[in-house]
């Protein structure tokens, strides 16, 4: 048995990763969250996929259903969400919902769905920059501060007025996966969100280079929070590969990735409710013992 007294030092935290499709009972699901137990929604933003329901209204509307879950997007559009609007929306959510809200925030992908949006097309390397301006300017907001002015190659503020300031931190947390990525966000952001497909040799190289590029950058890796998208099947048969398999080996390994690499919070990507429930029911109690 792995020693579950280091990595982050506490017990875990635990989400359910929402697939927002216009026919499902969303905020149903989401109450249902916050009754097992459970701390997170995250709700991925694809806007141009004509299934899904827009991600930030949803988000607000959990937000109002609910009383103690948080809620993230996982991660946000930023091609298609101009940064100071998008810091606007993530301040009214914090403030009406508590301060249940944290933005995590990717560079983009799917470009041809983007464009088809009326989005830009950004190289790899465009989009790392925006993202990185993007991170400035919703800080900016965020300020309250008035007269902001900002000059980069892809957003500019000219004398524009912040706030309201959010009423308790809104943390920006990163979808990082290339090296460039993942020194962008050992610099600029609060957390990390990647996603945990059984990769593990995979995602244990990323954490190690998030670990060292924070150091370069002089900030304690611990500062930065490891929220980490998993999926699998809890079964009651032999295992089938990593999260894949009984609920002895998901607690063992979902341990291991917050003992050994410091993620601090684990979201369910799993569209079964039955799953939702075991995952809540079995998985989630072991591990919090574990950890104390």
């Amino acid at each position: 048995m792995a020693d579950m007294t280091g990595g982050i030092g506490r017990a875990p935290r635990f989400g359910y990763f929402l697939v927002p499709y216009a026919d499902a009972p969303l905020l149903d699901i989401a109450a249902r969250v916050e009754r097992l137990g459970l701390e997170y929604v995250g709700v991925q933003d694809h806007p141009y996929q004509r299934r899904y329901v827009d991600t930030w209204s949803l988000l607000a509307f959990i937000a109002a259903r609910t009383e103690t879950l948080r809620v993230f997007t996982d991660v946000a559009n930023l091609p298609l969400r101009p940064p100071a609007v998008m810091a606007k929306a993530a301040a009214t959510i914090s403030s009406l919902s508590g301060g249940r809200f944290d933005l995590g925030l990717g560079a983009g992908s799917f470009w041809d769905a983007i464009v088809a949006y009326g989005g830009p097309r950004r190289s790899p390397g465009e989009a790392l920059a925006a993202l990185e301006e993007a991170v400035r300017v919703i800080r900016m907001v965020w300020s309250g501060e008035r007269n902001l002015r900002f000059d980069g190659e892809h957003y500019r503020l000219a004398g524009a007025q912040g706030g309201p300031a959010p009423v308790a931190p809104i943390g920006i947390w990163i979808g990082a996966y290339g090296p460039r990525a993942l020194r962008l966000t050992a610099r600029v952001a609060d957390g990390w969100v990647p996603s945990f497909r059984g990769d593990t040799a995979v995602i244990a190289e990323m954490a190690r280079r998030l670990d060292d590029a924070a150091t370069e950058a002089g900030r304690d890796p611990a500062e930065i929070r490891r929220i980490l998208n998993i999926s699998g099947a809890i079964t009651d048969g032999r295992s089938e590969g990593p999260l894949h398999g009984p609920v002895d080996q998901w607690v063992d390994e979902v341990g291991e990735l917050a003992a050994h690499l410091g993620f601090d919070t684990f979201v369910l990507w799993n569209e079964d409710i039955a799953q939702l429930e075991r995952f809540a029911h079995e998985v989630v109690p072991a591990i919090r013992a574990r950890f104390g």
